[in-house]
Formats: structure tokens, sequence, C-alpha cells
């Protein structure tokens, strides 16, 4: 029988090479030539009661640049350098093989150092033995051709004291906001991240990125941020996930970013409401799993009992793919849809007799043009496995992301908040689903201020609840109440939600079936001090309407 291996090409041209097998080392460290810009690992043998292999790409000061996971029904992963742009000249590739028959202490075991082979390609061959037999005499027209240079550079400084000769790296513009909008996440390393950022010159955007990465943040600045540390049998604190009931006990963790801008590395995890505890769930499903992003979504359809993933971004990829989750015979796939619809991220996502109802939400623009945010509806056909845009009538909201979304009994969804930097919305929009038509809501009470990234559920027939959010310049920590009987906001306080958080998730479930009553579960989420959340938060739908 075939032994186990996981092996490891770097570059297009080059042959397989084997990191771990079934009886060596459970961990290996491989520096990446300079020269590769492709890295393709993948399994090969049987897995047996091996669980999974994780893999960290690292840049020269050991911080990750992006992470993945092989499992039994996941066998290949792959980076390219222009996905991901703190991926410079010293890359190293750590790789750790989990379950099987370890012994006592393994873990303890110093992680192998492998060079990797250089692979010169035959047809290359030739022409490489000829640079090395010219070489002696081209090194002496070179210190000719560097004299030259030299002195054309001095001539060209003496004209223009104020040109420099150094090629300077063109910067995506992005819309983001002025200082106020740094703080979220990373309050304590400005002046670390000021001085990273000044040396790169490389500017991640808020809008159309990860919002934690804001305004004028180096990508090559990680910054250090203090984050709940979980335990093997729990999530890691992250934010922009989704917490996605499937029935009174049980709830689906999906994707998120944490601290150091890392996205995680347990990407997926199942929560058991009963005694609150948290299965890794990721390698308990078959199938090709999504990729680990951020400001996806994911809706749960109770009729075919499957979970919907669609959209997100991570680092300079965006995805406008579907994924589904059959949670009966717990198999990803991944739909062929037809119809348009474009890479989408920190959109809503509703789902509406069996559709999915997708609107707003950041889409990506060539470069320097800013990443734009729609205002765009885009309605998910499962059954004929097609998008289409339907003809909408009304007072449609403004282009937006990081709004909310409520679906009321009645058909109608409820919209939100969400910005288009620099501007923050505190508006409500409702779409009626029967007469496909948006119109403004003139509401009266104490509304919330302007908020994106917030948190929102559905507490009965006619009341949905805000929680937190991102002001622009802070994490939020207030709660409101709106009744769409009355149009009237309604300011709640509670100990439970008294924390400020941005990009958490709010899972409305009914615990006790039956007396009806439901419970919200609060995860995740992100505070001023940059610290990123990794408890369940849970209050009874009963203790807020208490205090209306």
């Amino acid at each position: 029988m075939e032994e186990f291996g996981v092996f490891a090409v770097f570059g297009v041209d080059a042959p397989p090479q084997r990191l771990l097998s079934g009886e060596g080392p459970r961990r290996v460290s491989v520096a990446v030539p300079p020269t590769v810009q492709q890295v393709v690992l993948f399994s090969s043998g049987p897995w047996r009661d091996r669980i999974c292999v994780n893999a960290d790409l690292l840049d020269a000061q050991r911080t990750p640049i992006t992470i993945g996971k092989l499992t039994p029904y996941n066998r290949c992963l792959s980076w390219e350098q222009w996905e991901e742009e703190t991926w410079t000249n010293a890359v190293t590739l750590n790789v750790t093989l989990e379950g099987g028959q370890m012994v006592k202490d393994s873990w303890s075991e110093p992680a192998l150092i492998l060079a990797v082979k250089e692979h010169t390609p035959k047809d290359a061959a030739a022409a490489l033995a000829h640079r090395k037999l010219d070489s002696k005499k081209k090194r002496k027209r070179v210190s000719e051709d560097t004299d030259v240079k030299m002195a054309a550079a001095e001539e060209e400084e003496n004209l223009c004291p104020n040109a420099s000769l150094d090629q300077t790296t063109p910067v995506r513009k992005v819309r983001g906001h002025g200082k106020g909008g740094q703080k979220l996440f990373s309050a304590r390393e400005d002046a670390t991240k000021s001085k990273r950022a000044n040396s790169t010159g490389d500017v991640q955007g808020i809008v159309g990125r990860t919002p934690p990465q804001s305004g004028a943040r180096s990508k090559s600045g990680l910054v250090k941020t203090p984050t709940h540390t979980a335990s093997p049998g729990n999530p890691s604190g992250r934010w922009g996930q989704t917490l996605c009931p499937i029935d009174s006990q049980t709830a689906i963790l999906i994707g998120g970013q944490g601290a150091r801008m890392q996205f995680c590395k347990d990407p997926m995890w199942k929560l058991c409401t009963e005694d609150m505890s948290w299965v890794a769930a990721e390698t308990l499903a078959q199938g090709p799993t999504p990729e680990s992003r951020i400001g996806h979504s994911s809706v749960y359809d109770p009729d075919s009992k499957r979970i919907f993933v669609f959209g997100g971004s991570k680092n300079k990829k965006w995805f406008n793919d579907v994924h589904i989750l059959d949670t009966q015979s717990w198999k990803w796939t991944m739909v062929e849809a037809q119809g348009k619809v474009p890479p989408l991220a920190y959109h809503s996502c509703s789902m509406f007799r069996g559709e999915l109802f997708v609107l707003g939400g950041v889409f990506p623009r060539p470069n320097p043009v800013p990443d734009g945010c729609s205002d765009s509806l885009y309605i998910f056909d499962p059954q004929l496995s097609i998008w289409y845009q339907p003809v909408v009538i009304g007072d449609t909201p403004s282009p937006r992301s990081g709004h909310s979304a409520c679906v009321m009994p009645e058909g109608k969804i409820y919209i939100f908040g969400g910005w288009d930097t620099p501007v923050c919305y505190n508006d409500m929009f409702v779409l009626d689903l029967g007469l496909m038509e948006f119109s403004a809501v003139q509401t009266s009470g104490k509304a919330p201020p302007p908020r994106c990234w917030h948190g929102s559920a559905v507490l009965s027939n006619t009341k949905f609840l805000i929680y937190g959010g991102y002001n622009a310049n802070n994490a939020l920590a207030d709660t409101f109440v709106f009744d769409t009987d009355t149009n009237v906001w309604t300011e709640v306080t509670l100990p439970q939600l008294s924390v400020a958080r941005a990009g958490h998730s709010i899972a409305a479930m009914e615990m006790d079936p039956a007396s009806g009553g439901k419970t919200l579960l609060v995860f995740g989420g992100g505070d001023n001090e940059g610290t990123f959340y990794a408890d369940v938060t849970t209050v009874t739908v009963v203790e807020l309407l208490a205090l209306l």
C-alpha cells in the first residue's frame, strides 16, 4: 500500500519534493527560494487516523502571510505571489501534521529545516552554462557600465536636484478614513504601524479589503495585537466570521480573521448549545471546503437543511463563489452557477422562500481606482443554480457595505446602517418582497448613531435588535431595538451587551423550543484595544423585551 506523504512543488517547472512522511518528523520548515512565485502543497497516500496538515507561509519577520490546511477531503493547496502582497524574497513554509500515531511529547520535537532543491529546466541549462563561461568576459564590461551609470546619475542629479533616480512603487489609492479610522483593533500600535508603513509605502484600504487593515496601514506592518488565546477545544478570537444556526442546539462558525491580520487556522467550528461546547468541524465535512475568507455571508435554509456561503475576500482575492454545506450528509459542494454576480464582501445576504437576496457590499476595481460600494440587489435561485437581478422600484438605498439586513415574517427585509467611505449611515430602508419595492423608513425614538459592522438579530414578529458596530472612529457598545409596527427605536441596556465590539456575529436560536423563547448568542468581534473575542455571550429575548 502506498505510504502517506506530504509533498510540495516550488515553481511551475519544479518536481514534487517530499516534506513529511508517515514515520518521520511531524513538523518541517522550508525556505522558499526567492525565484519561486508559486507553491503547491498536496498529500498522497492513505490518511488513516491523521487529522489534518497545517501550513503557514511566513515572511522574513516570521509573520504569517497566508495559512491553509490539508484534510482527508481537501488534499491540495496552492499559493501564488501575486495573491499575497506581503510575499517578498524571504518566505518560509511551515508544515505540521496533526493526528496519527504520535508518540508522547512529539510536539516538543524541533521543526526539521529543509532546503529546497533548486531546479533548472532542461531548456535553460545550456543558456546557464553559456552565461557561466562568459561571466569573466562580462565582468570588466559590467564594471565599465556601472561607472558610466554613476556618472550619468551625477549629471542628472546636478541638472534636477529635486528628482529621484529611485523608482517609486505605485501605491493603490483607496478611500479611507483619517487617523480615527486606524484605531479599530490597533489603537496601541500607532507608532509602530506608522514606522512600518513609511518603510514600505504600501497602503491598505478599509473599504474593499479587510477593514482592520485600515487607513494607511502597511501590509507588511502587521501589528501585534492581544487576543483571547483559544484552547484546542475552542475557536480562536476573530472578527468578520459568520455564525449560522442550523437547529435549536447547533450553530456553525465559518471563517474570520484574528490577531496580526491572520486568517484563522481553524475556520470552521460546530457549537453545541446544550453545554456550550465547540467541535472543530472542518475535518468532519467531505468535499471542497471554502477557502479562508472574511466579509462573506452564510445563511441556512431550514427546508433543504443546507448552509449557503457566498462571497468575501482574502488579501487580494475576491470571491463570488457559492459553497453549500449539506448539514445532513456533512458534505460541501461548490455551485457552478449561471448568471453574473460580482465578487462582493461585507454585503448582506437574506434567505426568503428558498432564495438568497444579496444587497450591497464592496467590489474590486482595477488599480489605481478605489474599490467601490454596490447598491445592487442580486438573487440566487439554488434550484436552478442561477443568479439574476430583479426589477425593483421605489427609493433604493445608497451604495453601502457593512450594513445589516433583517428578514421579518411579514415578508420584508429591513436594511440598516453601513458605510461608503467616508460616510457612515444610520438610515433605514425596507424592501417589500411581495411588491419588490424599496422605501425609506421614517423612524421615531432614539435612533442608533451611524455605524457599520454591527450585529443584528430578529427578536419577534415585529422587533429586531442592533448591537455594537464601528462608527469610523471606535467600536460601539450600545444596543437598540426597532419595532416594525410603530417604527420606533428604543435603546436598551444589559450587562451582557455592554462590551464594545465590531465585526461580531449574533445568532438567534430557540434553545428551548417548548417555551418558544429565543436566546441570542454573541460571538467574536474586535474592540478598540486590539482584542479579538472568542467567548460566547448569551442573552434571552425575554430579558430584552422586558426592558421595552
